[in-house]
């Protein structure tokens, strides 16, 4: 049994590679490959560097929250991790929204002592 070789069609070849290469173009022209050219890959907050396999964890978050408000010169974006970015996120809508958890004046009182018993501990093991 002999496999038949197919030969692939240039010009649908020709065809992807203008395609990814325009692709790529627009992506550039976006935001993000805007703020992924003028900052270096570090997380804003936990300084973490992201490498090109790792760029896809990286987000370009916009400081006033505002994605419509885009400056060439990046002045409303920062580039966060993804973790980072969601945590920034959370804390703006608990601002403005208000925490979802209710808070007691008793939330903050601990009636638990890990400790308490560690003197009698040591003291049996002399």
């Amino acid at each position: 049994m002999t496999i038949k070789k197919v030969q692939p069609n240039k010009d649908k070849l020709n065809q992807i590679v203008t395609d990814a290469r325009r692709n790529q173009e627009l992506r550039e022209q976006s935001y993000r490959g805007q703020a992924l050219k003028l900052y270096a890959w570090i997380c804003g907050r936990c300084a973490r560097e992201f490498t090109h396999t790792t760029l896809t964890e990286l987000t370009v978050h916009h400081k006033n929250h505002n994605h419509d408000d885009n400056p060439s010169d990046g002045s409303n974006w920062e580039l966060l991790c993804l973790y980072c970015h969601d945590n920034e996120h959370q804390r703006y809508e608990e601002t403005r929204f208000g925490s979802t958890q209710k808070s007691s004046s008793n939330a903050n009182i601990s009636s638990h002592n890990p400790f308490a018993n560690l003197k009698n501990l040591l003291e049996t093991k002399k």
